[in-house]
Formats: C-alpha cells, structure tokens, sequence
C-alpha cells in the first residue's frame, strides 16, 4: 500500500501530506474548495505554511472520485464539524482494505461523538480504523522539527500499520488501544487552552496558568475513565503532551483565541480574530453536555462554556472556580489518613 489521500487541506493536512510524501507515498491532497485546490496547484504553497513548498509529487484536487481512486489509506484532517460530512462523501468510493486513519482533533459540535464512533458508524465496525493524536502542531511537522504521536485502534494490526506508515527520523509514533483515552485527550485540551489564554489574557500568574493545566487534565482523565478509557493514557502524549503544547505555544489557536477573550473580546470576535477554526470553542460545549450525561464534574470546562457561549466574563469565571467548596485532590477521595 503506498496510495495514500490526505482529505483537508488546510494548514495540518497539508503538514501530513508533506510528511507522508517524504515517507515515499504516492500523495493527493484533497480540498472540498475547487478555487482553493486551483491555488495551491498554482502556488505550491498553502498560506497557512508560508515559506514550505508543496513537493510537485503530490496531487491537488477538489475532486473526491479522484482523492480516493486506489487509495490505500484515507487520512481525515478536516476540522471537527466536516468529519462526518466528508466521510460521508468517501463512502462507497473506497477500495476495499482501506485504512481510515483519523488525523482531526475534536467531537462533534451537535452529538458530542467521538470521531472513532463515527467513522464506524459510516464505513462499519469491521473498517480498519486508528485515530492519531499527540503535540503536533503542523506548523513544526511541516518543518520536520522532532516530535511524536499516538496511533490508536481497537485493532492491533491497524495500529501497528499507522505507526510504520507515519514514523521517520523526525515522528516518533507508539500504539494504544485506548481510543477514547486519545480522541477525549486530543479534542478536550483544547478547552483547557482557552482558558490558559484567557489566564494571560486577565494577566494572571505562571502558578494561574499551572493549576489550570493540571486540574483541566484531571477532569479529561475522570470523564475518560467514565467513558471507558484509561486515565494512564492521559499523562502521555495525546494527554499531558499536547496539552502542554496546546496552552503554551504560539502556534496555538485556541489559546490565542483565549488571550483576546481575557484582554475583553467577546467570544465570537475572538473567533473570527484568529481567522481559523477554534476547536476548543466547540468542544467546550461538548465538555459541558458529556459531563453532564456522565455525572462527572468538570468545572473548569464548565466555566469555559459559560464564558464561550453564555457570554459570563473570565474574571468571574476565575473568581468563582477558585471559590468552590473545599475538596480531596484525589476524585476518588480515597486518601487513607492517619488518625490522632
């Protein structure tokens, strides 16, 4: 298998199509845009990557009997509301085998579904399925700069088969089963990154910004686990490494998205601010309906949805998560004490 189709073009699929060309496959780039796949064909350089040049070898097109003519495997990259519209589009026009590789971060705006759920909802449970996450922003992996990643499936063989694919000397790849622990990591730092960008924004502390990383990531692994993932799958790369990457750099969308908020834009400008898709925004909203549905307490991305959707103002969104009641650090509450 060395066809592969990268489905969205914009800044990380273009980033994956790079890679995946570098790795010696067969490459097209597929836009749901004809004047944008007319650009780029025309430029060989995506604007949201200036400077890198799109290899010649790999083909540009708008045409979705062409992305998925013969291709081997069919790698996702669009932003979280396009999943399952262009999946829905690829179905029936795959070959048979074809590995559907999930490169978008996020949950479904109105279903709050994993894009796993989806997927095999769309293409049926037997598809061999992996979802990808981990620190990548594209504007790094585009440059070849050293990180790594997770390749999830229910399906060893499939996992295995993404992490051959996607390794060089430049992406370190390892292999989970735990595909909720990774699509819930990937989708839910990106609301703890909001409002580690409002905490710069309200010109709080390095501490501020601390206890927010660290309690947020504590409420992704108790609805993790809820869901049936694993909290250890948390603390690794598709955890703890792209939250921290997510909050602290300043290739971050969402957390740019936040300082702006916290500097006292409303939300909706803010979005149109940074001029791209904020997944965080949307994935607040579903932060808010599964924790709800599950019974798990997630304040801080409680209050994240009240100042995204409800218009509540950060600083009293601060003020009131540091004025809940008194708690265990641990949400088991299992501490065993010494009694005198």
């Amino acid at each position: 298998m060395k066809k592969v189709s990268v489905f969205g073009s914009g800044a990380w699929g273009t980033a994956i199509a790079l890679l995946m060309n570098g790795n010696g496959y067969d490459v097209t780039l597929w836009t749901k845009f004809s004047d944008e796949a007319e650009n780029l064909c025309a430029t060989r350089e995506n604007p949201l990557l200036g400077g890198i040049v799109i290899p010649k070898e790999i083909r540009i097109t708008s045409d979705i009997e062409a992305a998925t003519l013969e291709a081997g495997a069919a790698m996702i990259a669009v932003p979280s509301f396009a999943v399952r519209e262009t999946a829905g589009q690829m179905k029936g026009r795959l070959p048979g085998g074809c590995t559907i590789i999930c490169m978008s971060k996020g949950i479904e705006k109105d279903t709050s579904s994993l894009f796993s759920g989806i997927l095999s909802e769309i293409f049926g449970d037997d598809t061999p399925i992996a979802s990808v996450s981990g620190p990548t922003h594209a504007e790094e992996v585009a440059r070849c700069i050293p990180t790594a990643c997770v390749a999830a499936s229910r399906f060893a063989a499939v996992a295995e088969q993404v992490q051959v694919m996607l390794m060089n000397e430049y992406l370190r790849v390892y292999t989970t089963n735990d595909v909720v622990g990774v699509e819930l990591g990937a989708a839910l730092k990106n609301v703890i990154a909001i409002c580690a960008g409002m905490c710069e924004g309200l010109g709080l502390g390095d501490n501020t910004m601390a206890m927010l990383m660290t309690r947020g990531l504590a409420e992704i692994a108790d609805l993790c686990v809820r869901m049936g993932g694993r909290k250890e799958t948390l603390a690794g790369l598709t955890g703890l490494g792209d939250l921290i990457v997510t909050c602290m750099s300043r290739h971050s969308r969402n957390r740019r998205a936040g300082v702006l908020i916290g500097k006292g834009m409303p939300a909706q400008e803010a979005m149109q601010e940074v001029g791209a898709v904020v997944e965080g925004y949307y994935a607040a909203k579903a932060a808010r309906e599964l924790s709800e549905s599950m019974g798990v307490d997630m304040p801080i991305c409680g209050e994240a949805y009240r100042v995204l959707h409800e218009g509540k103002s950060p600083h009293q969104g601060m003020k009131d998560l540091m004025g809940r009641r008194r708690k265990s650090e641990l949400s088991t509450g299992e501490e065993r004490w010494v009694m005198r």
